[in-house]
């Protein structure tokens, strides 16, 4: 077993670690685009009535179809009808930002709504207009009151991401089932992937819930109003 381990595994580390590294890449990509989108559905949602229903279907389009129909139709779809993306990695980013923008979407309605609307009432006693209001008094305390589900959303785009390898992003999946089939040993290779993961997704998580817990202890949010 050590010798599969030295021939399949740490002498391929360097493919193994450079997939990594693009799972990781497209994983904040499509986070911080999934956080974007995901707000602005929202908004809409919440304050602009005549998109109102537009906004609740697509939420509902992201939450409902699964994450392999998207990817498949993300790469071979919209290059023909949109003209982008021009890459599988593309293809990956937006395949993965589209399910997580609308659970993300409905992580900031809740947050939002649970807001005590005497903050937004003082704001506006202050003179301050809705958009100031909402960019400096509510959406703050919405990010640091939603941390916890929005460190569960980025692990669940962590794991999501094992799926980008149906369409060839040399992701870490991509990597080692590479190996596998040149090696056929999938013991060793597997084992130590899902290890790399687990240690990536647990790292994240613990880096990110100190930053909340950091930033939510320093504004007070840690105790309930």
């Amino acid at each position: 077993m050590l010798d599969n381990l030295q021939r399949n595994v740490l002498s391929n580390l360097d493919l193994l670690l450079t997939g990594l590294l693009t799972t990781i890449q497209v994983c904040t990509q499509a986070f911080l685009l999934a956080t974007v989108v995901g707000l602005a559905a929202c908004l809409i949602r919440l304050y602009v009535p005549a998109l109102k229903y537009a906004a609740i279907a697509y939420i509902e389009f992201c939450r409902s179809t699964p994450m392999v129909v998207q990817l498949l139709w993300v790469n071979y779809v919209w290059p023909e009808v949109f003209g982008f993306p021009g890459t599988v990695i593309g293809a990956g980013v937006i395949a993965l930002a589209l399910q997580s923008s609308g659970y993300l979407a409905e992580t900031f309605r809740s947050g939002i709504e649970a807001i005590n609307k005497g903050h937004r009432e003082a704001a506006m006693a202050l003179g301050l207009s809705p958009a100031r209001t909402m960019r400096r008094i509510v959406l703050p305390q919405v990010v640091l009151e939603m941390a916890p589900s929005l460190i569960n959303q980025l692990a669940v785009v962590l794991k999501s991401s094992t799926l980008v390898s149906v369409i060839a992003v040399p992701d870490l999946m991509f990597q080692a089932l590479r190996l596998v089939d040149r090696s056929l040993e999938p013991i060793e290779i597997l084992s130590s992937v899902a290890i790399l993961y687990i240690a990536v997704i647990t790292s994240v998580s613990l880096i990110s819930k100190l930053i909340s817990d950091h930033f939510r202890d320093k504004y007070g949010l840690s105790i309930k109003q």
